[in-house]
Parts: C-alpha cells; sequence; structure tokens
C-alpha cells in the first residue's frame, strides 16, 4: 500500500462514467483493505479518517454495483473486511493502467523534470 503523495510523477485518476472515477487514494485504500482485512486500519495508514475511508468504500461499492469490499460485523469476534474478486480485479486493472502511464510518459516526464532543475539551479 502506499501511504501519501509520491515525491515525483504522475496520478492517475480514471473518470469510467460521471461521477465515477478510480485514482490513487481508492486505489491505495483497496490495497490497504486487502493488505490488512481493515476498514480503519487501511484508512489510518493513509492517513485518513474511519468516515471518510468507510464513505470511499461505500461509494465504490455502489458505483460498481456488486461489491468491491464486503465486511463483517464486529463484536466479539471483530469484525473485518476483504476484497471481492471483482474488488481484486479493478484494483488490477488500476495498477495496470498506472504503469502503462508511467512508462508512456517516462521520457516527457524526464524532460520537464530537467526543465525544472535548470530554472532551480
Amino acid at each position: 500500500m502506499k501511504a501519501g503523495n509520491q515525491k515525483t510523477g504522475a496520478r492517475l485518476r480514471v473518470v469510467l462514467a460521471p461521477d465515477v472515477a478510480i485514482g490513487p487514494g481508492k486505489a491505495d485504500l483497496l490495497e490497504g483493505v486487502g493488505e490488512t482485512g481493515s476498514i480503519a486500519a487501511a484508512g489510518r495508514e493513509l492517513g485518513m479518517s474511519y468516515k471518510k475511508a468507510w464513505g470511499l468504500i461505500e461509494a465504490l461499492n455502489a458505483q460498481f454495483g456488486t461489491p468491491l469490499v464486503t465486511t463483517t460485523r464486529g463484536g466479539s469476534s471483530r469484525g473485518g473486511a476483504e476484497l471481492t474478486d471483482l474488488g481484486r480485479k479493478v484494483l488490477d486493472q488500476y495498477r495496470k493502467m498506472e504503469a502503462k502511464t508511467a512508462k508512456a510518459i517516462a521520457g516527457d516526464l524526464d524532460a520537464m523534470r530537467k526543465l525544472l532543475l535548470k530554472d532551480d539551479a
């Protein structure tokens, strides 16, 4: 799971339909839920409140029609969360798109970075 903004590079936000988008924050949250088994823990690692994390998960579940994350209630059995098969597919597809984007713009990013460094020197 990635925490916080990256130092340099592009951040991919994919708009799938009006009011339906996935970007680095939602992808990192999905990845965190997969790693920790908890919406709260994933949110904490990303510096996100539980309310914010829960809201993003609810939105994703509603937008895709079939849940990307399922939850079990807490209590003595300690609840949890996990990615569904669709959740893993969405996350995997987003990460592939992210990698392709980074590769496609690498040369342009280096050229722009060199311009920035020349001006800052």
